[in-house]
């Protein structure tokens, strides 16, 4: 089977037909997609990614420029790390950490059930048992960090959990206030 080719009718290097005005327009078309295609969506992804950017620097600004507790949960890297296993059920749930080179500590507050005081407890390895009624634990430092007043009316018991290094120490006061119904402050501190 031997294909024809078709003869070319001009020579080389002879000027070429006048381009018509329908190719034309489909030739600068295509152009310009590609040009849109090459330039614009690589500068859209940069605005977005700088804007996405952007807003995630001062989300990260605003947690870690407080300067006292913030209301919500301790992050779960939070709480595995000083070990302070907030119960369920809790609320007006509040947390605070520092770092410096020496100490690291999370500061957390919560209000729970008497059941839920007695998990805490257990998982931090001690019983209710252990609390010493009238026993402020936490120190005039770490309640100045804070702005706990720890010295109103109430029922107060407190103790101290100290572990061996790596793990952290806790200070834990309950406030026994309101029957059923325990306020905590609990002071993890590790030592890098």
């Amino acid at each position: 089977m031997t294909g024809e080719f078709p003869q070319r009718t001009a020579f080389p290097g002879a000027p070429r037909p006048a381009e018509d005005r329908r190719h034309m327009i489909r030739r600068r078309s295509l152009t310009l997609l590609i040009i849109v295609l090459l330039i614009g969506i690589p500068a859209g992804y940069l605005v977005i990614s700088a804007n996405q950017s952007r807003a995630s620097g001062k989300d990260k600004e605003a947690r870690y420029s407080a300067t006292g507790l913030t209301e919500g949960w301790p992050s779960k890297v939070q709480r595995r790390i000083y070990q302070v296993p907030v119960p369920n059920p809790a609320w007006w749930v509040a947390h605070y950490e520092t770092n410096n080179w020496k100490t690291s500590r999370l500061y957390v507050e919560f209000e729970t059930t008497d059941a839920g005081l007695s998990a805490f407890l257990t998982s931090l390895g001690v019983q209710a048992g252990d609390l010493e009624r009238g026993r402020i634990t936490i120190g005039a430092r770490d309640r100045h960090v804070t702005g706990w007043t720890l010295d109103g009316p109430g029922t107060w018991s407190g103790l101290v959990h100290e572990q061996k290094r790596p793990a952290p120490t806790h200070d834990v006061v309950v406030n026994h206030d309101k029957p059923g119904y325990p306020r905590v402050y609990v002071v993890s501190r590790t030592v890098p």
